[in-house]
């Protein structure tokens, strides 16, 4: 029993250690700190993270199945990266998904969770006075991750999580003028107005307009 485990914790380690290099290495591609081309050693992996080559084989494996990198034989890992059409892609599924997830939502939603998506509102309001823009995008990624929660669906939750992570270094967030900031608070006023009402047509409508500038602004 002892040595059963030993084992088991020994694999939970490999594995949360694959897991912290591939969530790493994965952010510096899309945020292209690792560029396109550019090639990954085990070795070199192995060195950065100070450790064996078994959980760098398996983030190396998780990295391919996400189309990241590509693995050639005799060659090795070659970084693919996100292209610009791939992040066109994304914002129509992502806006699909919202949509979705924005209805059951409103269909599902608990009074704690209602009390925290007007919280995350009123603070989106006070930041938008303030005209602090990136405290008030951070306020906004909050708002959207309690309506995946309140989706009830795990799956749709972390599809859309690895969505805003994948699109968040492609958002132009360094500037947004102060007419922007005020639309941005209007539709996430209409989306939380289509909670209290329960109509979920309305937050779904909220939903499509609000992604549908946010396309075009490339900031939300």
């Amino acid at each position: 029993m002892l040595k059963y485990k030993q084992q088991s914790r020994t694999k939970e380690s490999a594995s949360s250690l694959s897991d912290h290099i591939f969530l790493n290495i994965r952010d510096d591609i899309v945020a292209n700190k690792l560029m396109q081309g550019q090639k990954l050693t085990e070795e070199g992996i192995c060195k950065e993270y100070e450790v064996s080559r078994t959980p760098v084989r398996e983030a190396f494996k998780q990295l391919e199945s996400e189309g990241l990198i590509e693995m050639i034989p005799n060659r090795g890992a070659f970084v693919v990266g996100i292209s610009e059409s791939e992040i066109e892609d994304m914002y129509c599924l992502r806006k699909e998904y919202e949509i979705l997830a924005v209805r059951w939502a409103i269909a599902r939603i608990s009074k704690s969770e209602l009390e925290d998506l007007k919280e995350a509102y009123e603070f989106m309001e006070f930041y938008t006075m303030k005209r602090d823009y990136d405290k008030m995008l951070n306020i906004n990624t909050n708002f959207h991750r309690i309506i995946y929660m309140a989706a009830r669906n795990k799956i749709l939750q972390r599809i859309l999580t690895e969505f805003q992570t994948y699109m968040k270094p492609y958002r132009t967030n360094s500037s947004c003028s102060d007419k922007d900031m005020d639309r941005i608070l209007a539709e996430h006023r209409d989306i939380y107005q289509a909670f209290l009402l329960k109509d979920e047509e309305k937050g779904a409508h909220a939903m499509a307009v609000h992604l549908d500038n946010a396309q075009k602004r490339k900031n939300i």
